[in-house]
């Protein structure tokens, strides 16, 4: 069974840092893209950045040079370090699983940006 279990959200105010971590379990992880949405009240769910099995990287236009998507196969996790978080950060973020027929996703950790 595939698991995604997220951690480090919470609050933090404008200008702060927080690094998100997701732990995979369940899958040969280094083979798969992996990535982080977020869905904000009232929003769509979007893309925020992704990393495939050979380090390439994508991002969202909004959070290119704040953000970084990074991943450790040895420990089956995926990061995301957010610095200068602003207001509109606030949402919902969700790692996910790219498994070609499948996408997974974990249940979400809460990032609020607020002073």
């Amino acid at each position: 069974q595939v698991q995604l279990v997220e951690s480090g959200g919470g609050l933090v105010q404008p200008g702060g840092s927080l690094r998100l971590s997701c732990a995979a379990s369940g899958i040969i992880f280094s083979i798969y893209t992996m990535g982080w949405y977020r869905q904000a009240p009232g929003k769509q769910r979007e893309l925020v950045a992704d990393i495939t099995s050979i380090y390439s990287r994508n991002y969202a236009d909004s959070v290119k040079g704040r953000f970084t998507i990074s991943r450790d196969n040895a420990k089956n996790t995926v990061y995301l370090q957010m610095n200068n978080l602003k207001p509109e950060d606030t949402a919902v973020y969700y790692c996910t699983a790219d498994l070609n027929i499948r996408r997974v996703w974990g249940q979400g950790t809460q990032v609020t940006v607020s002073s």
